[in-house]
């Protein structure tokens, strides 16, 4: 399979990925026979990318994170949560519910036999929340059990990001979908998420008091310029610094009502910059190991002029993944080329091109 931006989606291609929307409902099963109507539709609900069936890519085994079961799990663990809190957020939450929706993200974690995350997940105009809750808790569960995590370290880690941003329930919906420039008032009303969720999760006794900061803490920055209480370093506690990591990552790297997605390797750079203010240092190593820059099935074009898809991460460096080229100058060549990047250290990606 192959990623490609709907832009280039051709009517008779076949999905190879089923499309989900954010309540965890599947609107295109894959193998899926792809209309014009079926495009135009997608196109309208805000779908820029699809996983679609290539047979020169037929043999190449696409990992992701965790399975389309779980994800939907999960999708529907974050409404469930949501309208309950729209309820009255000061019942007690289902902690249950959300302690065996990250059980089940750990257990696919562990069980992958490809542990680089591959993030690249179909997303349209109303996904934003939910995806967002869902990915950076993958992120954040990557960099745990890379970081040798316990079990139950694991669970406490992944219930607080699954839950970090449960105070924004408490900000005007007009602020957040809010499509120009915030003023200072509306932007100080956004930082109260953070207190609001933490005062949100710390009433319920069946949650560690460590989870509940993680919605505390994921916006205090390494340098001790972020919020909201100017944590500096190891003042902020180890969940709340990967969290960061992971919530930043994840926003750059999602469509918003405001502006678009930019690509993995885009946002990897950029988190990569801010170490030594922003993030901790140490985790950041982690996080340079671990997350795919170059997600499998991505469409790229190398600096020789030629043109294919990434086809496997390579452990070892992130940034140089194997690849298959099919064009030359888009010019097609008489038959494919497989590269690992490591032995061809003259040959560089330059841009991501999903077509």
């Amino acid at each position: 399979m192959r990623l490609v931006n709907m832009r280039y989606v051709e009517e008779g291609s076949i999905l190879a990925r089923p499309v989900i929307n954010s309540s965890g409902r599947v609107l295109l099963q894959h193998g899926v026979l792809l209309t014009a109507v079926y495009i135009e539709r997608l196109r309208n609900l805000g779908y820029d990318v699809l996983f679609i069936q290539d047979d020169r890519l037929n043999d190449v085994d696409i990992h992701v994170a965790i399975t389309t079961q779980t994800r939907e799990v999960a999708y529907k663990s974050i409404e469930m949560l949501s309208k309950h809190l729209e309820r009255d957020v000061n019942d007690c939450l289902p902690i249950d519910n959300v302690r065996n929706t990250v059980k089940q993200m750990i257990n696919d974690l562990l069980f992958s036999s490809d542990i680089i995350g591959n993030l690249t997940e179909i997303q349209g105009y109303d996904d934003y929340t939910f995806h967002h809750s869902v990915n950076t808790t993958i992120i954040s569960l990557i960099l745990g059990v890379a970081s040798g995590y316990s079990e139950q370290k694991l669970i406490e880690l992944g219930m607080g990001v699954l839950m970090h941003d449960v105070g924004k329930i408490m900000v005007p919906e007009e602020i957040l979908n809010k499509k120009t420039p915030l003023t200072v008032a509306e932007f100080e009303e956004i930082k109260l998420h953070t207190t609001n969720g933490f005062d949100i999760l710390r009433k319920n006794n069946d949650l560690s008091l460590l989870s509940a900061h993680v919605a505390f803490q994921h916006q205090e920055k390494w340098d001790g310029t972020g919020y909201p209480r100017g944590l500096k370093g190891y003042g902020i506690h180890e969940y709340g610094r990967m969290a960061a990591i992971a919530d930043v990552y994840e926003a750059l790297t999602s469509k918003r009502v405001y502006r678009k997605a930019i690509d993995p390797n885009e946002a990897y750079e950029y988190i990569i910059s801010k170490g030594n203010t922003h993030f901790d240092p140490k985790i950041l190593e982690v996080f340079k190991k671990n997350i795919a820059i170059y997600p499998s099935g991505s469409g790229i074009l190398l600096s020789n002029g030629q043109r294919g898809n990434v086809i496997k991460q390579n452990p070892a460096f992130p940034n140089r993944p194997f690849v298959r080229v099919f064009y030359q100058n888009e010019e097609p060549l008489t038959a494919p080329i497989d590269y690992d990047l490591t032995h061809y250290p003259s040959i560089m990606i330059v841009a991501i091109e999903n077509r």
